[in-house]
């Protein structure tokens, strides 16, 4: 009995189920849930030709499982094909050049980056010996940490060995 009140109403199941994954799916844009709602709805055909409950249930896992590892991929390649390749935000940072306009004193100070930006800023990986910048001293940004600027001295960045690498 409750086998066949499952069956019965399975078919409410499946379209509120697609229903929800379609609305999530506008709001994340990022072909998921578009194929989990594709999936459902194999579930809801399958429902629909008679098949038994769990056999919709098995029919909608496979299907929305086979579309995320087949189709999304290249859907999502050929979406952004056109995207802009410019970096931006902390990335665009990165290995920007600058100079220092107050002395860094035990390892921190400001720089104005070639963007015209001036950050707070710090040394990073530098040695008790090297924690000081003078003034128009020119620094190269290695990371972002939060609001601060990780920099390196310009010429000390450029002769820096590779890692792995031994100096001689």
């Amino acid at each position: 009995m409750p086998s066949d009140v499952i069956s019965s109403w399975a078919w409410v199941v499946w379209l509120a189920l697609i229903l929800i994954f379609l609305i999530v799916e506008v709001l994340s844009l990022d072909f998921t849930f578009l194929m989990l709602a594709i999936g459902s709805a194999g579930g809801l055909v399958a429902g629909l030709l008679g098949a038994q409950w769990w056999v919709d249930i098995i029919v909608a896992g496979v299907l929305a499982l086979l579309l995320l590892l087949v189709v999304r991929p290249p859907l999502l390649h050929r979406l952004r094909r056109g995207g802009d390749p410019a970096r931006t935000n902390v990335e665009a940072l990165l290995g920007l050049t600058g100079t220092v306009v107050v002395a860094f004193a035990d390892g921190r100070g400001q720089v104005k980056l070639a963007n015209g930006e001036t950050w707070t800023s710090r040394l990073g990986n530098a040695g008790p010996a090297s924690d000081r910048l003078i003034e128009g001293e020119q620094v190269v940004v290695t990371a972002i940490d939060g609001a601060t600027a990780v920099v390196a001295p310009a010429e000390r960045h450029r002769n820096e060995p590779s890692e792995g690498a031994s100096a001689s």
